[in-house]
């Protein structure tokens, strides 16, 4: 499934992004100058489980930038891009951007979830379109300053949540937000073969399972953040078990709610945050 261009003038800079995320960040930079087209654009959709259409390598073939997630969350797109013969493209990948270290992008590549990251990135998708479409390089850069004072916004609301929470302990269904967490100050206390299980859709071990009922009951969790894109019988359960247990609970997801531009939608997430603790 693709989502709807967005209203651009024909002719316009063409820009094939894979997530919704990546489409509301390029419409952010590009305004008024780009044809934007988002691969995935529902949070029923599946990254993992998208399959390509001849319409989505056509979008490709004509595509001037491209814009993925990267780190093997969206590989549907390299596959797209090796077939469709467009070697002039220019490919912007999101954790390229990331200042974490290899081995954390390789156990968690939602890199949206990490502001700093987005703000490189949308700062190189406006070097690239102002390469691209040097008569409008100067709205580029213009977007590009408005958009990263609304990171910086939230920034600083989550260094408050930091100041205030620093060294508490978080649970997560899945590592979907656990660059936002961090950056707020958070340990993550999951254990790694829970949350990989739910990730990958296997069942959790018994043991692992056990795990983390006792760390919601134990008195030291300040938080469980769950992925509601994702819900089974084990996370329903471990929700229950936070309710029962007072642990807050807030949901996260991987695509855009309806409505919502990635702006919004983050500073949503970190008032969810706040709002859990008070």
């Amino acid at each position: 499934m693709l989502a709807s261009c967005a209203e651009a003038p024909t002719g316009g800079v063409r820009i094939v992004a894979s997530t919704d995320v990546y489409g509301s960040i390029a419409s952010a930079i590009a305004g008024s100058h780009a044809v934007i087209t988002s691969f995935i654009d529902s949070p029923s959709q599946d990254p993992h489980e998208f399959e390509a259409s001849a319409r989505a390598q056509l979008e490709l073939s004509r595509a001037d930038i491209v814009v993925v997630n990267g780190g093997g969350y969206d590989d549907f797109m390299d596959i797209l891009l090796s077939g469709a013969g467009n070697d002039a493209a220019e490919v912007l990948r999101a954790v390229d951007f990331s200042a974490e270290p290899e081995a954390e992008l390789s156990a968690n590549e939602h890199v949206w979830y990490d502001l700093d990251a987005m703000r490189t990135l949308a700062d190189a998708l406006a070097e690239t379109l102002a390469t691209a479409d040097p008569a409008n390089a100067a709205d580029y850069r213009s977007n590009f300053e408005a958009f990263g004072a609304e990171l910086d916004a939230l920034s600083s609301r989550v260094d408050v949540l930091a100041a205030s929470h620093t060294g508490e302990a978080v649970l997560v269904t899945e590592p979907v937000p656990l660059y936002l967490l961090a950056d707020a100050g958070f340990t993550n206390r999951t254990p790694a073969q829970f949350s990989t299980a739910i990730e990958n859709g296997q069942g959790v071990p018994p043991a692992f399972m056990k795990e983390v009922i006792d760390l919601l009951s134990g008195g030291d969790i300040a938080l469980l953040a769950y992925n509601e894109q994702t819900q089974g019988p084990e996370t329903t359960h471990i929700l229950a078990s936070a309710r029962e247990h007072g642990v807050p609970v807030i949901a996260v997801t991987e695509t855009l709610p309806a409505g919502l531009d990635y702006v919004t939608w983050m500073s949503d997430t970190i008032r969810a945050i706040a709002e859990a603790l008070e």
